[in-house]
């Protein structure tokens, strides 16, 4: 059964998103290396309760006003699962696209226009 595997949140301001989810949270946030020029991300860290790794999540600036944080569901097949989106009266609203060295994702919109992302693993993906 798909569960979250990943999040996204965007920020106005990194430095200071960084320093108030440190402090909330006490999450460990550091810049994402090899990204192609003028790309910047930065992975997040989180543990639960028991000092167990959790959950990880990134950060990138806000690419437009309505970016809202997206949630990653992980997948068998994203083509698959970006046609079954649509057949369900969602969209896919950035199609599947490689994350190098880790996978392929897409961001999708519900039937109630909330957004989502879907993720298949793929250690091979360029």
């Amino acid at each position: 059964m798909p569960t979250i595997v990943h999040f996204e949140i965007p920020s106005d301001d990194i430095e200071r998103s960084k320093k108030f989810y440190n402090e909330l949270f006490g999450w460990n946030i550091e810049k994402f290396p090899g990204l192609s020029e003028g790309m910047e991300y930065w992975l997040i860290s989180t543990v639960d309760g028991k000092g167990n790794k959790a959950v990880g999540g990134g950060m990138m600036k806000r690419q437009s006003p309505q970016q809202q944080v997206v949630n990653y569901f992980d997948v068998k097949s994203v083509q698959e699962s970006s046609a079954k989106v649509e057949q369900l009266g969602g969209k896919v609203v950035v199609p599947k696209s490689p994350v190098p060295g880790m996978g392929y994702m897409a961001v999708c919109t519900d039937s109630e226009n909330n957004g989502f992302g879907i993720f298949e693993a793929d250690q091979t993906a360029k």
